[in-house]
């Protein structure tokens, strides 16, 4: 089965001329339901009050297909798990779900999050970890996953296989800045499926026009899980779009 992951709640929010209140939020979350959305990321508890306030008056209502997922980021570099402040706020948010974006671009570990190569393995594996022994299953998102793969291939394959030790359930591919054709995703989308024994997802962008494509390319090569928004909103020119 392919697991429908909606993100409009957090990266649609980011279309220019879209600002959700929780109102809206919490309509559009029961619209989601009703369409059989398996997945629907509310937004980062930890980043904003409008998030947080989503994560408690979301509990209220009776949803029949989907499950609510919080959103954050990996701990910051140096920084014990269970003292970051993101983490922090993903347990508190309480989803039975969670979803971790990390680093898997060296170039961004290192001029970006001003890190170590190793630190970064190591956010990873520690974030993850921390979640799943309380009982939160994990999603990673493999940020800027094919930039990295093109850039570094053994660095960014170190990236998702720390994921995977460290207990995530699924790993979703990013083609974060939409650069990646479709033949680019399929040819990394199968080199890294050869040696991962985890779900792999998939989550595209639009800036070259072919999000939809590189969606439906990872799905041939066994995608089990597609992110993407309604009418494809998102940052800059959008996400994949899901309807």
């Amino acid at each position: 089965m392919i697991e429908l992951y909606d993100t409009t709640l957090r990266d649609g929010a980011q279309f220019q001329g879209i600002n959700l209140s929780v109102t809206d939020k919490l309509a559009i979350t029961q619209k989601l339901d009703q369409l059989g959305i398996h997945y629907i990321e509310g937004g980062w508890p930890g980043s904003n009050p409008t998030d947080a306030e989503f994560f408690q008056r979301v509990k209220s209502l009776e949803l029949t297909q989907s499950v609510i997922v919080a959103f954050g980021s990996t701990r910051k570099a140096n920084v014990r798990v269970e003292e970051d402040s993101n983490i922090r706020a993903l347990v508190e948010a309480g989803t039975p779900v969670v979803t971790l974006v990390g680093k898997s671009w060296d170039l961004h570990v290192e001029e970006i999050l001003d890190t170590s190569l190793e630190e970064n393995l190591s956010m990873v594996f520690d974030s993850i970890s921390y979640l799943t022994e309380k009982g939160i299953k994990v999603f990673f998102d493999a940020e800027h996953y094919f930039d990295g793969f093109k850039a570094n291939q053994g660095y960014a394959q170190q990236v998702v296989d720390v994921a995977a030790k460290a207990g995530a359930a699924c790993i979703i591919l990013c083609d974060t800045n939409g650069g990646s054709l479709p033949i680019h995703i399929s040819e990394i989308f199968s080199k890294t499926a050869a040696d991962v024994r985890v779900p792999l997802g998939i989550h595209t962008h639009n800036d070259s026009d072919t999000a939809v494509a590189g969606a439906i390319a990872a799905i041939e090569l066994g995608a089990s899980q597609v992110q993407g928004t309604i009418n494809g909103y998102g940052e800059r020119c959008g996400n994949a779009n899901l309807v």
